[in-house]
């Protein structure tokens, strides 16, 4: 048992982390329930089942009710004006400057395993750890000295490339209850207990909104072109589309064409047929090392381009300057600067990084 150890659980409202609490409690652990309060009331989205958005005090009303069901303390940290700073800020100028950013990775590492576990201890709540309804696993490898991060069990709900940033100092602190289970196995627990959240939808974006409402930004018109620079539509903004994306261009071609870059200082959206946008080689940089301090060698591995996307085979080397360049062995069209690319061995993250130009 675990009596004497205190924990924080990371509370949503939602099954996984009402789950994750019940578990631990099951298991001896003294434990407390935090929430972060994100949501500063400037937008008036409109949506759902988002973490950013103005349904946020029915959350933490929700996760509040979910505590006393459990029998667990429950206190609120306001991180709003941290988020807004060190997410919103980030979001808006990786969109005005032509990448996709990757809003969800930066919140875990600075506001949700960071800023939140923080300021729930300066406000005197002592812990031995911090945990949260992740679908992933960490531990320590004892032949390495590192704390490791590897996938969860089950593969549709794995969301270890959401947290690959985290340090080794908060690898060496988190506690992933979840991590060898299904989520129906999750969804059946809270069923059981008859828990509130086993019915809820769960949230699916970080705004519940229109994206452009974040950006804060006017119609900005430009030219759709292809790779020889011949113009083939207008559009009212770079930060409207994606790299690899197909649909909604408002181009007639003889074949489908897929965004292939955005040229933030000529305000073009470059376009070009399925060749044209497949590429293999990348850059990476701003590279978190997790399970290894770092390579001096090539290494085969598995990367992941998108959290939506499947890993594929790749090989990873050193290429100067902290970055590491990347060849898939398959050429990929969603190969998007300012996206994470987190790379695994077997089951192991072995680091992640933020995507670069080709």
């Amino acid at each position: 048992m675990n009596l004497n150890k205190k924990v924080l659980v990371g509370l949503s409202g939602g099954v996984d982390s009402s789950v994750a609490a019940w578990l631990l409690k099951e298991q001896g652990y003294d434990v407390t329930g935090v929430t972060m309060a994100i949501w500063d009331g400037k937008y008036q989205a409109t949506g759902k089942h988002a973490c950013y958005g103005p349904e946020e005090q029915e959350e933490i009303a929700e996760a509040k009710q979910l505590a006393e069901m459990l029998g667990i303390p429950f206190r609120v940290f306001d991180c709003s004006k941290d988020y807004k700073s060190l997410v919103l800020q980030y979001f808006k100028d990786e969109y005005l400057a032509g990448r996709t950013p990757n809003p969800c990775v930066k919140c875990n590492q600075l506001i949700k395993f960071g800023l939140l576990p923080m300021l729930a201890e300066r406000d005197g709540l002592q812990y031995d750890y911090f945990a949260t309804g992740h679908y992933a696993k960490a531990g320590f490898e004892k032949e390495t000295g590192r704390y490791f991060l590897q996938k969860g069990k089950d593969p549709k709900k794995d969301q270890s490339y959401f947290i690959h940033r985290l340090s080794q100092e908060q690898l060496s602190k988190i506690l992933l209850p979840l991590g060898d289970m299904t989520k129906e196995e999750v969804k059946a627990i809270a069923a059981g207990l008859h828990l509130p959240a086993s019915g809820k939808e769960e949230s699916q974006d970080f705004y519940s909104g229109d994206y452009k409402e974040l950006l804060d930004v006017t119609d900005q018109p430009g030219d759709i072109v292809d790779l020889r620079g011949k113009i083939l539509g207008s559009h009212t903004g770079i930060w409207n589309y994606t790299i690899g994306q197909r649909k909604g261009l408002g181009v007639a071609f003889t074949e489908p064409l897929y965004v292939i870059a955005l040229d933030k200082e000529q305000n073009r959206v470059i376009v070009g047929i399925r060749e044209e946008a497949h590429h293999s080689v990348f850059y990476v940089n701003d590279i978190n090392w997790v399970a290894i301090p770092g390579i001096d060698s090539p290494r085969e591995c598995h990367a992941k381009i998108r959290s939506a996307q499947r890993e594929a085979e790749a090989l990873i080397e050193p290429a100067g300057d902290g970055k590491i360049k990347v060849t898939l062995h398959q050429p990929n069209d969603g190969i998007s600067p300012g996206q994470s690319a987190v790379f695994y061995e077997g089951e192991t993250v072995l680091a992640g990084g933020v995507i670069l130009k080709n």
